[in-house]
């Protein structure tokens, strides 16, 4: 009796697209209100910074300094391409973040010094200056004194609705200016929006995977997977769902919206309390799943601010200027004037 031969099934199953290129941990930058003006470090650098692939204004930027003109106090914080530390500054006894990022990352730095250099805006963390020195480049920035939104959820767990309305609109108001600018951030989230010590100033901080738009482009097609991709846009994820192309104003509001929303609950909306996330978990959650919405408790403005924000269908996500006109962030101002 022959034996009967068993035939093979042919599965595939869809596999997760791979990151084009490794993501950089973003770096979170420190914290203070800003006291004093601009300042010029003075001294021989130790190697001359290779400007050629720069802008000319961009090598002017790049001012002559060297590292005895500030004193570390401290770290704040670690990326996987530098350190930041709080310093004073000897000459003005004035405080400052130094952000260092090794050369080799230069891929980003120079992108990083570049819209650095470009804005100018009082809900934008501010570049005071910027070195090189010892084979890295050296970032001097606004130091604020509060910390990020992340620090505050994991003392204060969650955030009242007079907080985030107040926190809500000068962020909105760094977004209006940097996409005014043509600038897509990609990488807002708690801990890169920073406070003063009183939790009253608000400012958008960290421009390391940020990008400006060419000109002739009225959206961003700047599909690489840099930045957190827990706050990723679905397009993001899944550019061909969404018409094939990636709006990253549209995607800035995303990122915003979310975080605004972890605020109030105090946990990552896409998740339950204390759950890990992993890559492929927070893949299906953001593009297969609802978009999470505000908890029944809240306030219906605060769950129809949220939900503008959080629409999967980037067409229909509403921008800066339309959320500073929401009634959630107008009727707050108007209680507050």
């Amino acid at each position: 009796m022959g034996m009967a031969t068993k035939k093979r099934l042919e599965l595939k199953l869809p596999i997760p697209t791979r990151f084009k290129h490794p993501m950089p941990l973003p770096l979170p930058l420190p914290p203070k209100e800003r006291g004093s003006d601009h300042f010029v470090l003075a001294g021989p650098v130790q190697r001359k910074l290779d400007v050629t692939s720069m802008h000319k204004e961009m090598a002017e930027l790049i001012r002559q300094a060297q590292s005895s003109d500030l004193e570390r106090l401290g770290i704040l914080g670690h990326g996987s391409g530098g350190t930041v530390y709080k310093v004073l500054h000897r000459k003005s006894s004035s405080h400052y973040a130094l952000k260092v990022v090794r050369l080799d990352h230069d891929r980003y730095i120079m992108r990083e010094a570049e819209i650095l250099k470009k804005i100018n805006s009082p809900f934008i963390v501010k570049c005071e200056g910027i070195f090189e020195e010892g084979g890295s480049i050296n970032f001097v920035l606004e130091y604020m004194d509060g910390g990020s939104l992340a620090n505050l959820l994991k003392h204060k767990k969650r955030m009242s609705e007079s907080f985030i309305a107040n926190a809500a609109a000068q962020v909105l108001k760094g977004l209006k200016y940097l996409h005014g600018e043509r600038i897509v951030h990609r990488d807002i989230k708690p801990s890169n929006l920073l406070m003063n010590r009183n939790s009253q100033v608000i400012k958008i901080a960290d421009f390391g995977v940020s990008r400006v738009v060419s000109q002739s482009m009225d959206t961003v097609s700047c599909n690489s997977y840099v930045g957190t991709c827990a706050y990723m846009s679905p397009e993001r994820f899944d550019p061909d769902s969404y018409g094939g192309s990636y709006n990253g104003y549209a995607g800035d509001v995303w990122s915003f919206g979310l975080s605004m929303l972890e605020c109030y609950v105090g946990y990552f909306p896409f998740l339950a309390p204390g759950q890990k996330a992993d890559w492929a978990t927070l893949m299906c959650a953001i593009c297969f799943g609802d978009p999470p919405c505000a908890p029944p408790g809240s306030s219906a403005q605060f769950r129809s601010f949220i939900g503008c924000c959080l629409q999967k269908d980037p067409s229909n996500r509403w921008t800066p200027s339309q959320l500073l006109n929401h009634p959630f962030l107008t009727e707050f101002m108007h209680r507050f004037k």
